[in-house]
């Protein structure tokens, strides 16, 4: 039993290294996105760096998005923009 429960809780750190991994590989993905539309662009302001230097970083700051959070109920139906329905 104790190979067994050892096992599984091997394959546990497995995934989650996996997920891990993953998790970075995609927010390289951002970076580069971010990057190649900067250029496209030729949008090179500071708003922009920022978010290039906080994907090329290891710290995560829940306050990064610079527009306010809404929590879970969602906006309110005068928060809405009506200019984008088609």
């Amino acid at each position: 039993m104790t190979g067994l429960i050892g096992s599984m809780q091997g394959g546990r750190t497995i995934m989650a290294d996996r997920t891990v991994a993953e998790l970075k590989q995609k927010i390289a993905q951002a970076r580069e996105v971010i990057a190649h539309l900067m250029d496209k662009a030729a949008f090179n302001g500071a708003e922009a760096h920022r978010a290039l230097d906080y994907f090329g970083s290891d710290e995560f700051d829940r306050n990064f998005l610079p527009w306010p959070h809404h929590g879970d109920e969602g906006l309110r139906p005068e928060e809405l923009n009506a200019a984008n329905d088609d």
